[in-house]
């Protein structure tokens, strides 16, 4: 029962709170989600498991359908309650944030593809190894950057963005071993070529985490760091 007596202030003011406090809620439901196709799409690709590839593709819907309702929701805040300041922010950040989750769905539902192709190739098991480090980097990253968001911690966010750069390393290494297959064996093109996208996937993956940290600092602090070196943004997190 509601009390009479209450500030009808006091209860939009909590309604507005729980609202803000929903969409960030829901921002990590989606990223554990989206966790979980990675997990899987990654585990498909390093058995050669088909039938499971497949079901990880049919079940992108799931990521998409998520995504869409939590922006639905921001826009509903931004009409209702015109938020301003670091409310601002933080809606506009989870809007960035779904957007890039959604786009790293995508990105295991593209390695999930390249398995059923891979497997009717019938790789050579050791061909795979080097991605699977880079995938195992690469999902820390978006663990990493998911836990940085849930705390809005910039110091772990400013974490993932420097160690973004062994993923890129990685996946340079492993284009320049996929190329000297090719030339060695033109029969491995195939093979070669998906494992290649394969790590594409990885290493964007990789950099969408990062940005995923980027709006953490941008919600904290109310500093754009994308685009900017790691000594411009310590400069300007100390001005801050």
């Amino acid at each position: 029962m509601t009390n009479e007596s209450e500030n009808p202030h006091q209860h939009i003011s909590r309604q507005y709170d729980h609202e803000l406090l929903d969409i960030r809620s829901r921002v990590l439901t989606l990223g554990g989600l989206v966790e979980e196709q990675l997990q899987a799409a990654v585990d498909a690709l390093l058995d050669f498991d088909v039938e499971w590839a497949q079901r990880i593709i049919a079940d992108d819907y799931k990521v998409n359908s998520l995504e869409v309702s939590i922006d639905e929701e921001c826009t509903r805040i931004l009409a209702r309650r015109q938020p301003t300041a670091r409310d601002l922010r933080l809606v506009i950040g989870v809007i960035k944030t779904i957007n890039d989750l959604e786009r790293i769905g995508d990105e295991a539902k593209r390695i999930a593809r390249h398995t059923v192709d891979i497997a009717s190739h019938f790789p050579k098991k050791n061909q795979l190894t080097e991605l699977e480090h880079l995938s195992q980097h690469a999902r820390d990253l978006l663990r990493e950057a998911l836990d940085a968001f849930a705390r809005m911690d910039v110091d772990a966010a400013l974490r993932v963005v420097q160690a973004d750069k062994h993923v890129d390393r990685e996946y340079e290494s492993i284009m320049r071993q996929q190329i000297t297959y090719m030339m060695e064996d033109p029969r491995s093109i195939p093979v070669c070529l998906d494992i290649m996208w394969s790590a594409r996937s990885l290493e964007r993956i990789g950099d969408r985490s990062c940005n995923i940290c980027d709006y953490v600092v941008y919600c904290a602090k109310g500093i754009n760091i994308r685009h900017a070196s790691v000594e411009q943004i310590e400069k300007e997190l100390s001005d801050a």
